[in-house]
């Protein structure tokens, strides 16, 4: 199964080689990252007789979850090396940005056993901490016959991945054999590992690191820039789009200008913060034919910034610090089928947030908060019109500004009773780190 799988994911990277080369991925400003997948130009590095943690993390989401764990590291092994890869242009990005003590980032190879080995020879580390469910056969095979323990950390898996995976239950069960430990958000997660194959013995639950959400200094900074920059105070209550996707734009524009021509002395402003870099253009382009006054944080400050309706936030990283100045948080991905986006960020600013019906990538959680009154949740019926159903939100809220409070007071509680998972995920993964060693590198050197 696994030259079978290696021959079809060939296939797939020769079928894309002209997508690549004609997005520029190939000869462009992406090129770094395209040969560092090919195991080529990793940074350099030079292994010693300290210990050295593989950390990766796809993108943007998990390089955020993995902060409580990365200081955790920091903290408890400080001689301990940290190299972080990262699957995505935006995740590589903020991995830079904010594991600045890691001793290299670099892109996670394609997933060939060559491309595997070269960079275990590379960077010889003595644990692999994969997040949430990045199962790549080979890098997950190819390391433990390095004799790199290998761990999955917050892990999940939906329903809707459970039954694409168990088309494959053989693979996974042979897959699932070679991890020593398996830290897994939740008990329906927990199940769906184990029904795939994964020994009940590996298996831990240990929570979300989402919720041990903290804000660091740099944020805090990057909150009173935008509140300085922007001109956002309490007079002009601002909505965030926040993680949108194709076509929420639209829809939450047309949401707004309706709260915005019901008469009201606090007049809202909003900003939109797409989910993709690749589609903020084409956000730019939907904003602007709206005929709304609109800025884009990318360009320099002007005396605009105070006084537009709409601030697109056409940056990687920066979304977090927005959050605290909302009064109103619509979470995207969620009014069509993708599922969804995380609502924890929010959660932990204490916002009234807003969903559409589509969550279930976070399907234990949004129930929570559902259950505590902490979110409000469009059905599918309000569909049918979507940006009225969003306006009618929007206006509520607005106009009971207790109603806002109790929400995100709310949010913050079932935030706060569920912090802890960095402290269960770092006792399980503590003895990994301490014995892992090095002797298998032998084999690739």
């Amino acid at each position: 199964m696994f030259v079978l799988y290696s021959f079809v994911y060939t296939l797939a990277f020769l079928a894309m080689l002209p997508v690549f080369a004609v997005s520029g991925i190939v000869r462009g400003k992406r090129a770094a990252g395209f040969f560092q997948r090919l195991s080529f130009f990793l940074p350099k590095f030079t292994p010693d007789d300290r210990k050295t943690v593989w950390l990766h993390c796809v993108s943007v989401g998990e390089a955020n979850a993995a902060r409580p764990l990365v200081d955790r590291l920091h903290t408890e092994f400080p001689d301990v090396r940290l190299i972080i890869s990262t699957t995505t242009r935006t995740g590589q990005k903020l991995a830079k940005d904010i594991f600045k003590d890691a001793d290299a980032v670099f892109y996670v190879p394609f997933d060939w056993r060559w491309t595997v080995r070269r960079v275990v020879r590379h960077f010889r580390p003595t644990l692999l901490v994969i997040m949430e469910t990045e199962l790549w056969l080979n890098l997950i095979r190819e390391s433990c016959k390095a004799h790199v323990r290998t761990a999955l950390v917050n892990g999940r898996m939906s329903e809707r991945s459970f039954k694409r995976y168990a088309a494959f239950k053989g693979t996974m069960k042979r897959l699932f054999g070679y991890f020593d430990r398996a830290l897994i958000q939740t008990s329906a997660d927990a199940n769906r590992f184990m029904a795939l194959g994964m020994r009940a013995s590996k298996v831990k639950v240990t929570g979300n690191l989402k919720f041990d959400h903290s804000i660091t200094e740099t944020e805090e900074t990057l909150t009173d820039e935008f509140r300085d920059r922007f001109g956002l105070d309490a007079s002009s209550p601002l909505i965030i789009a926040a993680s949108t996707h194709e076509p929420e734009e639209s829809w939450t524009l047309a949401a707004f200008r309706k709260c915005r021509e019901t008469p009201r002395a606090d007049l809202p402003r909003l900003l939109i913060a797409p989910r993709h870099p690749e589609r903020f253009d084409d956000a730019a382009r939907v904003i602007s034919d709206s005929g709304l006054k609109w800025v884009r944080r990318s360009t320099a400050p002007s005396e605009a910034d105070s006084t537009a309706e709409v601030i697109l936030l056409d940056s990687i990283g920066e979304l977090r610090a927005a959050f605290p100045l909302a009064e109103i948080v619509f979470v995207g991905g969620s009014l069509i089928e993708h599922g969804g986006q995380s609502i924890l960020e929010p959660a932990a600013a204490g916002k009234a947030i807003i969903t559409g019906p589509y969550t279930h990538n976070f399907k234990a959680v949004v129930e929570e908060f559902l259950e505590r009154e902490a979110l409000i949740q469009l059905p599918k019926e309000a569909l049918g019109d979507v940006s009225a159903s969003l306006a009618k939100e929007f206006c509520a809220l607005l106009d009971r500004p207790e109603k806002r409070k109790g929400l995100g007071e709310r949010a913050r509680a079932v935030m706060n009773n569920n912090r802890g998972a960095i402290d269960r995920t770092f006792e399980h993964l503590k003895p990994l780190i301490l014995r892992s060693s090095g002797e298998g590198h032998k084999r690739y050197h």
